[in-house]
């Protein structure tokens, strides 16, 4: 019992502190990581498939070959006429194609469109966030993403993360680590600190000392 007491009064202890030194602890934080690019984004993205996804395959004028399927966790879908067809690390556009490639065996000249409908993405096409943030998770990319829009899928920070000492790790870059600046951007409304993330990027946020 005493244990748990202590446990709690050192986490209210903890908060208190938190609160009246906050803007002077979180605020002024920083790391040797450069600051992250502002501009990031890729003009000429394009949304990459990935297990989870569900995809709507169009077959023009063959509407008993038209259908929705998720992608497998092996990558692959299957569907009228044709057997673990990858999907994964293919655009809508690519996949299409091979798609028609494949049933022109048993049709003439077929026309497939596939649309995705529920985006969860590749690994690689996903940003992570771990550490203090109020619901770490995985997260579809979508082109111009921001890292606002991430903190507010996230749910924010914690009351103990030090987000002025948070890092961006980007795998395009081959794993270089940016600094950004998440107190100012989410506690103090700085929209400078605000800048693009890619696919891959990994957000991690730190927990404060105090």
């Amino acid at each position: 019992m005493f244990t748990r007491l202590h446990h709690v009064i050192g986490v209210v202890f903890r908060w208190l502190l938190l609160t009246a030194l906050g803007p002077l602890v979180l605020g002024c934080a920083s790391t040797d990581y450069p600051p992250a690019p502002e501009v990031a984004a890729s003009p000429d993205y394009r949304y990459v498939i990935g297990p989870g996804d569900t995809v709507n395959i169009i077959v023009w004028r063959n509407p008993e070959l038209s259908l929705s399927v998720p992608v497998r966790p092996d990558g692959m879908i299957a569907g009228p006429l044709i057997e673990d067809m990858p999907a994964m690390g293919r655009t809508p556009t690519m996949l299409a194609r091979d798609m028609e490639k494949a049933l022109g065996v048993f049709i003439r000249d077929p026309v497939v469109t596939v649309v995705v409908t529920n985006f969860v993405g590749s690994q690689s096409e996903q940003i992570r966030v771990i550490g203090e943030a109020s619901k770490p998770q995985a997260l579809p990319y979508r082109q111009k993403m921001t890292l606002l829009d991430v903190m507010i899928a996230v749910g924010g920070l914690t009351d103990f993360a030090d987000g002025n000492g948070a890092t961006l790790l980007r795998a395009s870059d081959d794993n270089k680590q940016y600094s950004v600046r998440l107190y100012d951007l989410i506690r103090r409304g700085d929209i400078s600190a605000n800048v693009d993330v890619k696919p891959g990027d990994v957000l991690i946020i730190p927990q404060s000392w105090f």
